[in-house]
């Protein structure tokens, strides 16, 4: 038997719906309720994600940053050197 939300199926049968028709709209309600809650749950997958990948993505410039101060740093130390030599 597929899952139903029960408080609609209620609430449709008070309304005057037939027995089927309530049974039918309240089962296909709950399983749009379950797809959502599926995307929510992939959702917070993907979210939790690419936080990782951000922190990542942070580190890994923060290395790139560092590695081109040195070069920086080494390239001005080599042309002063070329450029002072008489």
């Amino acid at each position: 038997m597929p899952l139903m939300l029960s408080k609609t199926y209620d609430a449709l049968l008070s309304a005057g719906a037939s027995d089927d028709k309530a049974r039918e709209a309240a089962e296909e309600l709950a399983d749009y309720e379950r797809r959502l809650a599926s995307l929510d749950a992939r959702l917070d997958r993907l979210d939790a994600g690419l936080a990782a990948f951000r922190s990542e993505v942070k580190v890994r410039f923060g290395v790139l940053t560092w590695a081109a101060g040195v070069n920086a740093a080494a390239t001005i130390a080599i042309l002063g050197v070329l450029l002072h030599h008489p």
